[in-house]
């Protein structure tokens, strides 16, 4: 492989890598919010405020392509950096990498199997003012805020291996190649 050959794989590398660490550091950082502030503070308050703003949360979160874009590519990103770690021999920060992938591959599997369809049933539990029934509050302080801790911390795992990873690949590439 040529110098320009090799310096193009470096940067393109070091793109993904980058781009993963702050997608999966962003993710976190809402899965933490919503652990330490938002839920809490819903806690806090009735029933009928509970719905009206999680429920206003969800329908901003769900209609940002920003978001969506954001949520799905911290895999995708991830993923491709393990890829091109493995190819390039440095195979201890791909088994980083592809730790980091993993952990966030099940924050995915959570969200589509716990989160959103909490979501969606709260979505369709009618017209707060007509709500006779908010046992689905209960489901969300219990099911729906469990799930989000256990995705903050396998977030946090994550970004934890990405970093890792960071570090070996540094150590790995050579001085003006990154």
């Amino acid at each position: 492989m040529n110098t320009g050959q090799r310096s193009r794989n470096t940067r393109l590398a070091t793109a993904l890598m980058v781009v993963s660490t702050i997608l999966v550091g962003l993710m976190a950082g809402l899965f933490f919010a919503f652990d330490v502030s938002v839920m809490p503070g819903l806690a806090a308050g009735d029933e009928q405020t509970y719905v009206t703003a999680m429920r206003g949360f969800n329908k901003a979160i769900d209609g940002n392509p920003l978001f969506g874009t954001a949520f799905v590519l911290a895999l995708l990103v991830a993923a491709a950096s393990a890829v091109v770690e493995y190819r390039a021999g440095r195979r201890g920060t791909a088994l980083w990498v592809g730790a980091a992938a993993a952990a966030y591959l099940v924050v995915l599997v959570l969200t589509f199997a716990v989160n959103i369809p909490l979501n969606d049933e709260l979505a369709d539990a009618g017209a707060v003012a007509d709500m006779r029934d908010f046992s689905i509050v209960e489901k969300f302080k219990t099911t729906w805020v469990t799930t989000n801790i256990v995705r903050t911390l396998l977030c946090t795992a994550a970004l934890t291996a990405l970093a890792r990873a960071l570090v070996l690949y540094g150590r790995a590439t050579p001085a003006g190649e990154s």
